[in-house]
Order: C-alpha cells, then sequence, then structure tokens
C-alpha cells in the first residue's frame, strides 16, 4: 500500500516525504528493511527508527524531533503511533486469499456457506451451521450443529464450537480452544452425597471484534445465556464459567479463572492468574493485578478510588493499602523476632 493510501484510511498526516511510497511492512527499527515501516514515541525510539533501515516511520503529531534530521525517511505524524502502526501492520498484512472447501472436509445437511469461506483439511461443520462471508476454519476444527459464525472470522486448528454457539463478524479463535461447552453446574443429593447435572442448555454469544487465545475455555449457559461483548480480549488459557457475562474492550489475561454467574464491566483489565469466585461482579474499568483473587459474591468497583487504581491480593483490594499491609506485618514479624531471642537470652 502507499503512504497515502494509508493514510486515507487511518488518518494521520504525511509531513516529510511522498504519499506515493509503497510500504510493504512493518517491523522493528532493529529488524525494519527498505520498504518497512516503523513507529517512535519518545526520543530514544526516535533515534532507533532515524539510524534503521526503515523508509516510514510514524511518530506522534508535534512531536519536537526537528524533521530534517529523518534524512530521505517518510514521515507520518498520528496523535497515538503505536496504534496507527498496529493498524497499519493489520492492512499491510491481509488474509490469505479464500481457498474454498477442502475434499477431506465433512459438511453436514443445510450448511450455508457464504461467498469466499474456506474450510480447511478435516474439519467437520454440523447440520444447519452458517458460516458468514470471507470466514475461515482451519484444519481440523469442528463446528456443531446450528453454530452461527458471522464474516471474516478466523477459527484456528482443532478449535471446537460447541451447538448453541453464535459467533459475531471478525471473532478470532485460536488454536485449541473450546466454546460452548457445559458448564460445572451440579446439584447434591443431602442423602447419598451423590452430584446430579444441572441442566446446561443455555447458548453462548461471543459479539464482534473478540479474540479468543489458545486453549482458552468458554461455557454454554445454564438456563440463559453466557456472553462476551464486543472487542474483548483473552489471552491462551483462560476459562470462562457459565452465565458469565462479560462485556466491551475487556483484557483477560492467561491462567484467569471467572467462575459461573459473573459479570465483568466494560473496559476492565483482569491479569493473569486472577481467581473470580462465583456470582462476583466486577465493575467498569476495574484493573485486578496478577494472582489477585475476588471471593464468591463480592462486587468490586472503582468507586472512591483514582483512575487507573490497580486491584491486588485476596481479597483484592487497592495495590498501595496491600503494600502498606505486607510492611506493617514485616516490621511486627522483625520486632517478634527480636522480642523471641531477648527472651531466650541470645
Amino acid at each position: 500500500m502507499t503512504l497515502g493510501e494509508l493514510i486515507e484510511t487511518l488518518g494521520g498526516k504525511l509531513v516529510h516525504g511522498s504519499p506515493e511510497f509503497v510500504v510493504q511492512g512493518a517491523n522493528s527499527s532493529a529488524l525494519a528493511g527498505l520498504s518497512d515501516l516503523v513507529f517512535a514515541e519518545d526520543v530514544a525510539s526516535t533515534s532507533e527508527a532515524v539510524a534503521s533501515n526503515a523508509a516510514a516511520v510514524v511518530i506522534r503529531s508535534g512531536f519536537p524531533e526537528p524533521l530534517p534530521s529523518f534524512g530521505h525517511k517518510q514521515v507520518i505524524e498520528a496523535p497515538q503511533p503505536r496504534l496507527w502502526f498496529a493498524r497499519a501492520a493489520k492492512l499491510l498484512k491481509p488474509a490469505p486469499p479464500a481457498a474454498g472447501v477442502h475434499p477431506t472436509a465433512v459438511l453436514g445437511a443445510r450448511v450455508t456457506l457464504a461467498a469466499d469461506v474456506t474450510i480447511g483439511p478435516c474439519a467437520v461443520i454440523g447440520d444447519l451451521a452458517s458460516i458468514g462471508a470471507g470466514t475461515r476454519i482451519e484444519a481440523g476444527a469442528v463446528i456443531g450443529e446450528g453454530v452461527r459464525i458471522g464474516e471474516f472470522c478466523r477459527i484456528y486448528p482443532r478449535a471446537v464450537i460447541y451447538p448453541g454457539t453464535a459467533l459475531g463478524n471478525r471473532v478470532v479463535v485460536h488454536a485449541g480452544v473450546v466454546l460452548g461447552a457445559d458448564g460445572f453446574g451440579y446439584v447434591r443429593d443431602s442423602t447419598t452425597g451423590a452430584y446430579t447435572q444441572f441442566p446446561q442448555q443455555g447458548t453462548l454469544v461471543i459479539e464482534d471484534d473478540v479474540e479468543i487465545g489458545a486453549n482458552s475455555t468458554i461455557d454454554r449457559g445454564a438456563l440463559r445465556q453466557t456472553r462476551i461483548g464486543r472487542g474483548t480480549k483473552m489471552d491462551n488459557l483462560v476459562h470462562v464459567g457459565h452465565n458469565c457475562d462479560i462485556g466491551e474492550d475487556v483484557i483477560l489475561v492467561a491462567l484467569t479463572g471467572i467462575s459461573g454467574s459473573c459479570s465483568v464491566g466494560d473496559g476492565a483489565v483482569i491479569a493473569g492468574q486472577v481467581g473470580i469466585g462465583d456470582h462476583a461482579h466486577i465493575g467498569p474499568g476495574v484493573i485486578l493485578g496478577g494472582q489477585a483473587g475476588v471471593l464468591s459474591g463480592k462486587t468490586i468497583t472503582n468507586e472512591g478510588l483514582k483512575p487507573g487504581t490497580v486491584l491486588w491480593g485476596t481479597p483484592a483490594r487497592p495495590l498501595q493499602q496491600v503494600l502498606r499491609e505486607i510492611a506493617v506485618v514485616s516490621r511486627l514479624a522483625k520486632r517478634r523476632g527480636k522480642e523471641s531471642r531477648k527472651d531466650s537470652g541470645e
């Protein structure tokens, strides 16, 4: 693509160079080639960009670095250079062309395939499934009966999507993901101690622009719906239990586990190895630090806290409070140790 085409699509301003210059890829300053784009957000990264082989660099609007120092490089200004770079990288690396249905794929009865759908080797598409335009189903994926998948989705190898699941547009499902399996819900017989599964017959809805990392699992609702909101991004090895309602633009990092019937508000960030008990509620914009714990039935919000406050520990509470508590305990332990040595005559 030319710089002019990128700017027309993404915005920004060309302040040095030609709009007809063709950019072929996006890369780091250390690895960039002569037709690559790089980005710079501060003085140090700008120096690296100038010294690199890259032909084009996107910098922050109003950046004070004198433009002549960029030499023959093409220079674009944008309010958020990293974001502009990331969006440009997607445009410069389009999806592979549609390849149709592989001869080894298995399609059930009355499957609906829109234009430019790709079905890879040994994939299985159940009866009455619907696949939107431009979607790719990779090798060995299993799409259950009646599953609805929107446009321009990417289902990677060995993903399994159970019946009762619906995906919006531009959803990315990485390898090994399981969507719509039964939730972990059982009723215990108080007399015998035996467990009987509570009905797991609800649905799972994945909204537009969601990405689900490898080997993650999202359970269907028990009697109602599990929902993952638009734009939410899940890392690898994340588990979301039944009846959960995850808001829009939420970040869920690896090894996080969310128990059944929880809600997470829009824009929340949940770091690695966080554990959330059942029927808990995480408010919009809440940030839970790594290994934080939220007890069952609890509600966590940002009320009364400064924006960007990180909550940590179990039960989760403001990080600064946790650090003060740790310091107090440390001082008490040291004092106790001195008293013990004094009592023992050391």
